[in-house]
């Protein structure tokens, strides 16, 4: 089955469209990106400009509304060539989507338009010292006085936190009750007073992304900056969480795919004991081992986000393809290193960047353990619904 026989004859074209504007874009300055650890902020205005940041974006609000397969699209497509822009740009969006799904028109009206152009850039706030998959354990907390909420507490392994002009921020209003019922979520500007940043991580890949640990010190945010209702936070929380297992591991997918590409090419040009080593079976059972990994992912990360722009309830799909897609690339960039032997573990291939970028995966957005919990659990509810 080839690619065009599972999409759309407009989305073939699109992807076309971006694979050449990443090529001729984005592919010249990778190289730069990983060896300086630059953040390319000014990538953020090109793809606004072109619209790669503004698929879940309504089109009222400066979007083009296209949906989730067609920002999977972007994100494979940037994922092959540098995971780490994707990543930046996948805070961005993700820092939206409870303003896209739960915002008023005045509030939307206010932040949107210049995020679904790239003019500012976003950063979604759950993150603490102590919460990690454990959200309903969140310690920020937003206090209302008067017109306002004072917002305390500290975020970390907040992607784009430092460079951020809006943060969406998840806190507790009613620390009496359960965080579910007593979580809310806030548009903070990044310049209020009390905002500050206390570091930039230094990670082992995604270079040129920036991961921070912030700090909230009497923060006021006025109380029209409250997403939704109060107290609706974890809903929107939840909500946001399936779509991200989705929009994250588009690249990964990418990332796997031009992994494949390089270990075949390689393979059929080394030459030991007088034959190309894809004569061997210790190397050409992995390209096919390989080959397979990808296609699953594919065929899962395709059906998960089709079921989400028809907005069907996906806890289930999205974490089983979070789970599956960002094992699967890890293992599948392993794999053509080691068909590349030494060379593979030298920086004149990216696959060693491949296998730090993709590293990640399996601990953001949920890591593999919890996925595996969320699951299960999802089974089980559904087999006693049956019974």
């Amino acid at each position: 089955m080839s690619i065009i026989e599972l999409y759309t004859e407009e989305e073939v074209k699109f992807r076309e469209e971006v694979r050449e504007w990443v090529h001729k874009n984005i592919e010249p300055i990778a190289d730069q990106v990983e060896k300086t650890d630059r953040y390319p902020r000014e990538v953020f205005h090109e793809l606004g400009k072109r619209g790669y940041i503004g698929s879940l974006f309504p089109p009222e609000y400066g979007g083009t509304g296209k949906g989730l397969v067609y920002d999977t699209i972007i994100g494979e497509e940037l994922g092959k060539v540098c995971a780490s822009i994707d990543m930046s740009r996948n805070g961005h969006i993700l820092s939206n989507i409870p303003l896209i799904r739960f915002g008023s028109h005045e509030l939307n009206s206010k932040y949107l338009r210049s995020m679904a152009r790239g003019e500012k850039i976003g950063a979604l706030c759950i993150t603490e010292k102590n919460v990690g998959s454990d959200a309903a354990g969140m310690e920020t907390t937003a206090k209302k006085d008067g017109n306002f909420y004072n917002i305390n507490g500290e975020k970390r392994f907040i992607t784009n936190g430092s460079q951020a002009d809006y943060l969406t921020v998840f806190a507790i209003t009613d620390p009496s009750v359960h965080a579910h019922i007593g979580m809310s979520t806030f548009i903070v500007e990044a310049d209020t007073p009390g905002v500050e940043v206390i570091e930039d991580f230094e990670l082992m890949g995604m270079r040129g992304c920036r991961n921070s640990h912030l700090k909230f010190t009497n923060v006021k945010v006025p109380k029209e900056n409250l997403v939704g209702k109060e107290n609706h936070g974890f809903i929107q929380l939840m909500d946001e969480l399936d779509t991200e297992r989705i929009v994250v591991t588009a690249a990964c997918l990418g990332t796997a795919e031009r992994a494949l590409e390089i270990a075949a090419g390689y393979s059929a040009e080394r030459v030991q004991f007088g034959k190309p080593i894809k004569n061997f079976e210790g190397v050409n059972f992995k390209i096919a081992d390989m080959a397979v990994k990808i296609h699953a992912s594919r065929l899962m990360l395709l059906r998960t986000a089709r079921m989400i722009d028809r907005g069907i309830r996906v806890s289930k799909e999205s974490a089983m393809t979070k789970l599956y897609l960002s094992e699967a690339a890890f293992e599948v960039s392993n794999m053509a290193l080691q068909i590349l032997g030494g060379i593979g573990y030298t920086k004149k291939y990216p696959l060693e960047r491949f296998v730090r970028d993709l590293r990640i995966a399996m601990i953001g957005a949920g890591s593999s353990e919890i996925m595996r919990f969320l699951i299960q659990r999802e089974v089980y509810k559904e087999l006693l619904e049956k019974s």
